[in-house]
């Protein structure tokens, strides 16, 4: 993997040569460049290059400034305390202990935009809460609060009239790891383009929601090119539009080649095309499939009577070669978007089209609509593999389920899992599988759950419901965004010194089978109680420096060439001294925050090693980071219903026996 990165960055590199050198040659031969700003109508447009026809040039913008200082009022009335039951406090054990992440807020990406949108989620929740409580003995109100549940599946059938905004589906709990939504229609009307927008909650007073996926079908070409392309995009309100992704990419032909700028581009992304093939990857599939806009020529090469039909031109114009696309004009598709680990892929007629990764603060968990307009006659929309609560109601083990009253006395173990707020289904595979270990069941081991807050007001209620109900949920004072899980890092180091007293604390992810009575066996063996870093440890890795990658860091963030050793995040453990310096740095504003939790750790304790302290890194590749290895300590990326045949398989075999072996 590190190897492929490096040849991405070098290509990268050498295209932005090309390019430069192209733009170069361009100036030279036409002079510069004379413009205007930029007419609202191309702000709104979703193709980059379009000022290119207009003879505008977009207007320059500087950056935005991410120090944003957050008044007194917002601080107030997030971590104003209110009048708790003792079950609803279990939730907010570490809540008042971050309210000192107000001061950092410029650090992170997202940071200010997280507190914010969790003032406003946390005011209508706690509205909610209210409501509930001086209404519990009305029997509407509880039938009310039953049709709020979030529904594992969505339809909508005969779907044939679109309103004057096309059709809306609305997803009353986002879209998790799994979750697919399809479109069933024809392409119809004058030119048969249309789009399909995955849309999310706008804050109060934005004007329009993000775009978390913008999906647009051009059957007759753009003014980019004149053949069918699709092009997919992202729009949030303070970055506006994204880089285009275009399937398939740009090309030069003949027809498309002169002086000027313009056929500069095209070149250009012919070369990015080129080189960057081999990396457009996305949860194992392609950014966009290598068949798409070529010629069928297997069927026009293949056809015996080729040569023959050279005499009637009707008989060439019948075996003339297409290109292939999947969707054409009054023909029906059947297109379904697939949530991935890494991005959405979208299929048509079972056959992957294009992938697409997921933006920063634009995670499919935001989408709260699809949005379907332009020339489709559509026929139907499903929305499946949805996220959907428990019914408590039918819990027939609740008490075995229930969290384990916290000991007085030390623990040997605190496990911290990352989770977002509509992941109910890991949660409650986590519950019903490696949570009933008899250390955990004891109390001997303590297990929680960190989750952020969401926009999603329907999500919050129900995770409040959650919370409460099992006793084992860290509510977090933000809204969860990838570029803050070094907050929760945070918070399980301050749960498991401040809020209990262990000697390990551990830290894992929802999606994660943890052998919690082997990592127990693997520290007593280890005999190592201060200054342990445990894990799948990486000693020689370097920052991504691709502008396109998820674990993206710039020179600002991070100058040096390579990261200090680091544990990877779905499990790792540090002995309790090293949890309790990261608390005591942060009280002090001493402690770095770095974007990729556990690569911060590792910066953490390198801090610590320079002051002084002697660290032990033990390393143990039975944590595996991707899938599961008969013999796991901790196998990663495992669903819900793998979660629960491990345990079973553990049952059984009374051994680490991964699902689909022996």
């Amino acid at each position: 993997m590190k190897l492929s990165k490096m040849k991405k960055w070098s290509g990268g590199v050498l295209i932005a040569s090309l390019f430069m050198l192209l733009v170069l040659r361009y100036g030279i031969m036409t002079g510069p460049i004379v413009g205007s700003p930029i007419s609202n109508t191309f702000l709104n447009s979703t193709n980059p290059l379009e000022w290119l026809n207009s003879g505008y040039q977009p207007a320059v913008k500087n950056p935005e400034s991410n120090t944003h200082v957050l008044t007194d009022v917002l601080v107030t009335s997030l971590f104003t305390p209110k009048n708790f039951s003792e079950e609803e406090q279990k939730s907010l054990k570490t809540w008042t202990y971050l309210s000192q992440l107000i001061g950092n807020v410029g650090v992170l990406p997202n940071a200010v935009e997280a507190i914010k949108e969790a003032k406003v989620a946390w005011d209508s929740l706690m509205t909610s809460v209210q409501e509930e409580k001086l209404n519990s003995t009305n029997e509407s109100s509880q039938l009310k609060m039953k049709e709020k549940q979030c529904p594992p599946f969505l339809d909508k059938m005969n779907a044939t009239e679109f309103g004057d905004s096309g059709y809306k589906l609305r997803i009353p709990c986002g879209l998790v790891q799994g979750s697919s939504v399809t479109i069933i229609g024809i392409p119809s009307g004058i030119l048969g383009n249309f789009r399909i927008d995955l849309t999310g909650s706008p804050l109060p007073g934005e004007p329009d929601p993000p775009v978390v996926l913008h999906f647009n079908v051009r059957l007759h070409g753009d003014k980019i090119t004149d053949d069918p392309v699709i092009v997919q995009n992202t729009w949030t309100l303070a970055h506006e539009w994204g880089e285009e992704e275009r399937c398939p990419s740009p090309v030069s032909d003949n027809n498309k080649t002169g002086n000027s700028l313009k056929s500069l581009i095209y070149l250009f992304l012919t070369y990015t095309s080129f080189f960057l093939a081999e990396f457009n990857v996305m949860d194992g599939l392609h950014m966009c499939n290598e068949m798409v806009g070529k010629n069928d020529t297997q069927r026009f090469m293949g056809n015996k009577n080729y040569n023959s039909s050279r005499r009637s031109s009707m008989a060439q114009e019948r075996f003339k070669p297409r290109q292939f696309f999947p969707f054409k004009q009054g023909h029906l598709s059947v297109a379904t978007l697939r949530v991935g680990a890494e991005g959405l892929q979208m299929t048509v007629d079972g056959k992957h089209i294009t992938s697409f990764a997921y933006h920063e603060s634009l995670e499919p968990w935001l989408v709260s609509e699809v949005r379907i307009s332009g020339d489709l006659k559509l026929v139907s929309v499903l929305a499946s593999g949805l996220p959907i609560s428990e019914d408590l109601d039918h819990i027939v083990d609740l008490e075995s389920l229930r969290a384990p009253s916290l000991p007085r006395k030390s623990l040997d173990l605190f496990i911290g899992v990352f989770s977002t707020a509509n992941n109910f289904k890991r949660r409650m595979a986590v519950r019903r599988s490696w949570m009933q270990y008899d250390a955990v069941r004891s109390g001997a081991v303590a297990v929680r759950f960190f989750v952020g807050l969401r926009k999603n007001q329907i999500v919050n209620e129900e995770l409040w419901n959650e919370a409460r109900t099992y006793g084992d949920t860290q509510l977090m004072p933000f809204v969860d965004y990838y570029s803050l899980i070094t907050w929760k890092t945070l918070a399980i180091c301050i749960f498991g010194t401040e809020v209990v007293s262990a000697k390990f604390v551990m830290k894992t992810d929802d999606d994660a089978f943890v052998r919690v009575d082997e990592v127990l066996s693997s520290l007593n063996r280890i005999n190592v109680t201060q200054g342990l870093l445990y894990g799948l440890i990486n000693s020689d890795s370097r920052p991504h420096r691709d502008t396109d990658s998820k674990w993206y860091i710039t020179p600002e963030e991070w100058p040096e060439e390579t990261y200090p050793p680091w544990a990877h995040g779905p499990g790792y453990v540090v002995s309790s001294d090293i949890a309790k310096t990261v608390y005591n740095s942060h009280t002090k504003g001493q402690l770095k925050m770095f974007k990729l939790e556990d690569v911060a750790m590792g910066i953490w304790i390198a801090e610590m090693k320079k002051k002084g302290l002697n660290i032990k890194y033990e390393h143990d590749d039975r944590i595996h980071n991707e899938g599961c290895k008969d013999g796991y300590v901790v196998a990663h990326y495992q669903g819900p219903r793998e979660l629960l045949c491990l345990w079973e398989k553990l049952q059984e075999h009374q051994r680490a026996v991964c699902c689909g072996e022996r």
